[in-house]
């Protein structure tokens, strides 16, 4: 228990490696290379070989953490110690029902979460781009008892399937909630310091009607389990739906529609949550940045979004070895 009075928080990470032949096997069963578009390209699944950094970065600098539960289809890297203790192996066939597997997606992976019964209350979801890089306090992510966020509106323009599937997810919240009386109940948490500009984006939205979106952040999602459990009670159909894809799909909701639900019940703690964090696209023109960041640990929190390299080998060569700068001794979950 935190001095915030938090219970145990959990961390989540999804994981693939397009390198097992298997797993390719199965992906281009279910998807030839003709019916390929940019949500299934290779870029989605590409694996820069550093997950040995994000585990020796979650042991060095944030050694509270209850249990680290790595989901995967069922690979695990040859360097991790299956035994290793604080270590929860899943495999989606633990908790998402056999009919919807194989599943590409990662929409129904984390829709799903709430179904792994190890899984604390309070947990924090990581893609496998985000890595801490310093220290960071419980508390960076639960305050009494609630997950931090920025809350702030947004104006969404659907520009592609991931905006389309974001317009899903706030029709769901404007079918459940009156925008007026959340922000009545709770002005104090919209209108909070920690928004900072951000605010001007609720200001400017106020006279709609219903909700045209939230600001969204490229960083670790904070949850309460008891959330899905409740989406999963009030939109059961929607969700199965997703759950059915096995592969992206305009119709799908994601996990932000879980993150909005936190933010319209009130469920969450004003945080800047922004402030100790930086976000890359990994570009030719971005990595000598992406590298300083990390060497220098400007921010504790880095997310390093995939991206069009002329050198996908060099630019994992650079960024892995400022990985490694910072953290070249082996975490107690390697062999």
């Amino acid at each position: 228990m935190s001095q915030e009075g938090n219970g145990k928080i959990d961390f989540v990470i999804t994981w693939v490696d397009d390198n097992d032949p298997v797993w390719q096997e199965a992906f281009n069963s279910y998807l030839p290379q003709s019916q390929r578009t940019d949500d299934t390209g290779y870029i989605r699944y590409r694996n820069w070989e550093n997950l040995r950094y994000w585990f020796r970065g979650v042991e060095k600098f944030s050694p509270w953490v209850n249990t680290v539960h790595l989901i995967t289809s069922g690979q695990i890297p040859d360097w991790l110690d299956a035994t290793a203790p604080g270590l929860h192996l899943v495999r989606h066939s633990e908790f998402i029902p056999n009919e919807y597997l194989p599943t590409f997606s990662s929409r129904p992976i984390s829709l799903n979460l709430h179904r792994i019964k190890e899984l604390s209350e309070y947990f924090v979801l990581f893609d496998d781009d985000c890595f801490l890089i310093d220290k960071v306090e419980p508390e960076r992510f639960f305050r009494k008892g609630l997950p931090c966020d920025k809350a702030a509106f947004n104006a969404l323009c659907p520009t592609s399937t991931y905006v389309n599937n974001v317009v899903n997810d706030i029709g769901l919240i404007n079918d459940t909630f009156n925008k007026y009386e959340m922000l009545r109940r709770d002005y104090k948490k919209w209108f909070s310091v920690h928004a900072g500009t951000k605010v001007l984006r609720t200001l400017f939205l106020l006279p709609w009607r219903h909700f045209t979106g939230f600001y969204d952040h490229h960083l670790p999602q904070i949850f309460l389990k008891s959330t899905f459990k409740e989406v999963w009670e009030k939109h059961e159909d929607v969700l199965l739906r997703t759950t059915a894809s096995r592969f992206r799909s305009i119709t799908d909701v994601n996990s932000w529609l879980l993150r909005y639900w936190q933010l319209a019940t009130g469920n969450f703690m004003p945080l800047n949550v922004e402030k100790d964090s930086a976000y890359f696209t990994i570009k030719d023109d971005t990595i000598d940045k992406i590298v300083k960041t990390i060497e220098c640990q400007k921010k504790k929190i880095v997310c390093l979004n995939d991206g069009e390299v002329s050198s996908f080998e060099a630019a994992k060569e650079r960024i892995n070895a400022a990985f490694h700068k910072i953290l070249p001794d082996k975490s107690s979950f390697e062999k």
